[in-house]
């Protein structure tokens, strides 16, 4: 039987005030495919950038926003065999995570760890391949290695630090503002400091004096601008920069200011093929949707990160469903620390 569900539908990309809260039929799952309750969101920035219309991925017309779930399941299809109805699962969607109801295959279902929240298990997926598969796979980190982690506090900083200090790194954090030091030192950073501006020289006088006579041998960077630029400089050789995101793009409000980014898009660091073959240095760029279509390599590497022993994600903040804007407007603010989470409740599913 179709399930009525509540969801934040966005009329097109190009303007948050293009979301909307709608009521809509769901289709039954496809014989591989488990319908999933959902009990929490998990906020991401490639989700503001779709939105807002600045993503490739993004669907076109009509979609639902959202990459992160966790929640129980309701119903499956008459070919899943790893998962029953009433498994609490945690897992991503190609979009579609806005919702109270999500109908997905059951390839990208993960099963939620028995001490773990709903909120937990919204605040994991997108962010464990994130770090993991930029300081492994893309970065090479070896034990001993130097690596700086831009924006430091946020949800993939958090699980790449935990990550990098597993396997015998020494890891330096950089963050926006003074209050979310504390918060850091409690996480293990062996140096942390505040980018004290927006210009190219500020960039690499806070990056040296955090440095010291360490060689820089890898950077996880989701910051772009004069950030990366000062940090690829920075590089000792063999030293590798991994691009997941450009947060200096990032902006507040329900619209993109498009001559502004225009400006950030022409200044933008660019990279000459011959200079990296001189200094020996690489420059690598990933985003997870590439993982969407190669779900056995996704697959693989969720199960080498549960594998190890970390600490549960970091929730930083969380929002009822009816609040979701606010959420974002909050994430987009860039004064939150851990994962971002949308509760959902018995009432925003009836």
């Amino acid at each position: 039987m179709p399930i009525q569900r509540s969801a934040y539908r966005m009329t097109r990309a190009g303007s948050l005030g293009n979301m909307h809260l709608v009521r809509e039929t769901l289709p039954n799952a496809l014989e591989n495919e488990v319908c999933v309750e959902v009990h929490a969101i998990g906020l991401n920035f490639a989700d503001i950038f779709a939105m807002m219309g600045l993503y490739s991925a993004t669907p076109k017309g009509s979609f639902v926003p959202g990459l992160e779930y966790a929640g129980i399941v309701r119903s499956v299809g008459s070919k899943v065999t790893r998962l029953a109805v009433g498994d609490r699962v945690m897992g991503a969607v190609r979009f579609g995570a806005y919702t109270t109801h999500v109908v997905i295959d059951e390839n990208y279902v993960l099963p939620l760890p028995a001490d773990w929240t709903f909120e937990e298990g919204a605040a994991f997926t997108v962010q464990a391949l994130t770090a993991y598969y930029a300081l492994f796979p893309l970065g090479a980190m070896r034990e001993g290695a130097t690596v700086l982690i831009h924006s430091a506090a946020g949800g993939v900083g958090i699980t790449a630090n935990r990550i990098a200090q597993h396997f015998g790194a020494f890891t330096i954090g950089s963050v926006g503002t003074l209050d979310k030091i504390e918060l850091l030192r409690k996480e293990g950073y062996d140096r942390l400091f505040v980018r004290s501006g927006t210009s190219y020289r500020a960039s690499k006088h806070d990056l040296e004096s955090a440095l010291g006579e360490r060689p820089l041998t890898l950077v996880l960077d989701s910051l772009g601008g004069h950030a990366l630029q000062a940090s690829y400089d920075a590089l000792a050789p063999a030293g590798r920069v991994v691009c997941f995101g450009s947060a200096s793009m990032a902006f507040q409000g329900k619209r993109p200011p498009y001559l502004s980014l225009a400006w950030k898009w022409l200044q933008r660091p660019k990279f000459d093929a011959l200079s990296m073959i001189e200094q020996n240095k690489a420059v690598l760029g990933f985003n997870l949707i590439w993982l969407w279509d190669n779900v056995g390599e996704m697959k693989r590497l969720i199960a080498e990160i549960q594998a190890l022993p970390l600490p549960k994600p970091l929730v930083g903040h969380t929002f009822p469903f009816a609040n979701l804007p606010e959420a974002i407007a909050m994430f987009q603010s860039g004064k939150t620390v851990g994962k971002v989470v949308v509760q959902v409740g018995d009432m925003e599913r009836s």
